[in-house]
């Protein structure tokens, strides 16, 4: 394999830093332009996927006036001769004639000519087995389209659906959702001093990322298999080149871990070079997490594919998570592009001088306040593992206490909101 390695570790070290919120927006758009193909799946199989159309209803709900209560559809005043019994699924026949009554459940039709519903521990029966009682002055049915009108927009393209909106597609008479479905993604871990079993010791250190990212991907809403993850990958440019070749060709996003810099045996830009890559962005202007990338290649069906590189630090690893892998999928999966919350600073948080500083932090939600937590060293896990997310300190700032910022949540599980 000739490659010009130095030429390549040069030219990529020259590119300049994004700063980060410029990262975010454009890995969002290439991740958008890139937005996985659509899909029909059955509702019962469509929990993770997201809405490529907008939901809308086939008929208007409710498709027509239904029982809110049980009890009895009268027509005039009391007393009511009762006449029939109808039953939610049943279509009744009218009431014909003032004076007559029909027993009703909840969720039944009312027939045609009903004036009131009387609920029916509101109700009693006179001698001759007649029904009074006095109805309430509202009414105590639904009216059709009273919850959405046939084709009304309910929920927007890029929608993730959960099972709240798998019941609502039901309810509105689908049954298939067309959909985008879930990225498949790999992970490719880099580096001979890592161990994969036991403690750490002599030198070696125990691999963090490659048990964890994926799990991480998993909660983006990734697909990840068992055989996806791969390493660590021997530290020579032509085993780079073969387990990056290798794991695209079934992914459509490969995270690599490591080898983001341009040390001795960083071999992942020379890698990306060797296969046709162009970087889409290469170092962002954030602390930790500095070295990170993401690049596109076009894969053999024609569709971009990605790489992430995330630091080989552990911390700096997941504020690439955060930075650059969510959004992208975010623009893969047609969703909007992640809106991060406020929080209200508890105590003062240093800025990075030129570099966003992503601070981890620990949230009070009741009180909308943001704590620092301690052992937040790049390399450190121990702050990340009671932490709720990242406070962002804008460059040329400092987190002073009672100032707002902008906060980057680390992810949920699949189907949990926020």
């Amino acid at each position: 394999m000739s490659v010009d390695t130095a030429a390549v570790e040069e030219s990529a070290a020259a590119l300049p830093p994004a700063g980060w919120e410029e990262a975010r927006s454009r890995v969002y758009a290439v991740g958008l332009a890139a937005a996985l193909p659509e899909t029909t799946r059955p509702l019962a199989d469509a929990d993770g996927y997201t809405l490529a159309e907008p939901l809308t209803p086939r008929t208007p709900l409710p498709a027509f006036p239904t029982s809110s209560v049980d009890g009895w559809a009268v027509r005039g005043p009391a007393p009511w001769r009762v006449v029939g019994r109808v039953l939610a699924g049943a279509s009744p026949p009218a009431l014909a004639e003032d004076g007559t009554a029909v027993e009703i459940a909840t969720g039944a039709m009312v027939p045609e000519g009903t004036s009131a519903i009387v609920r029916i521990e509101e109700s009693s029966r006179t001698d001759d087995g007649r029904v009074t009682g006095t109805p309430r002055p509202n009414p105590e049915w639904r009216l059709p389209g009273e919850e959405a009108e046939a084709g009304e927009e309910l929920l927007p393209a890029g929608t993730p659906v959960d099972p709240a909106v798998i019941g609502l597609a039901a309810s509105c008479g689908h049954d298939t959702l067309q959909v985008r479905r879930p990225p498949r993604a790999a992970l490719l871990v880099f580096g001979d001093e890592l161990l994969t079993a036991g403690p750490p010791g002599v030198g070696r250190v125990r691999d963090a990322l490659g048990p964890a990212v994926p799990a991480w991907l998993r909660r983006y809403g990734c697909t990840v298999r068992t055989s996806d993850v791969v390493g660590p990958v021997a530290d020579t440019l032509p085993a780079h080149v073969a387990a990056l070749t290798e794991a695209l060709a079934g992914a459509d996003l490969v995270c690599t871990t490591g080898g983001t810099m341009h040390g001795p045996v960083d071999h992942l830009h020379p890698a990306l070079h060797a296969l046709g890559a162009d970087y889409v962005v290469n170092t962002v202007a954030v602390r930790p997490g500095f070295p990170m990338l993401l690049a596109r290649l076009v894969g053999p069906d024609g569709r971009p594919r990605f790489v992430a590189g995330l630091p080989g630090n552990p911390q700096s690893a997941i504020v690439a998570m955060v930075s650059l892998v969510a959004p992208l999928l975010a623009g893969m999966r047609g969703r909007a592009m992640p809106m991060l919350p406020q929080a209200t600073l508890a105590e003062r948080i240093p800025g990075r001088g030129d570099y966003t500083h992503l601070a981890l932090v620990r949230l009070d939600r009741a009180a909308g306040t943001a704590h620092p937590v301690r052992h937040v060293g790049s390399a450190m896990l121990r702050g990340l593992s009671v932490a709720d997310g990242f406070a962002v300190i804008r460059p040329g700032t400092v987190g002073e206490p009672g100032s707002r910022v902008p906060v980057v949540p680390l992810p949920l599980l699949p189907g949990e909101r926020a």
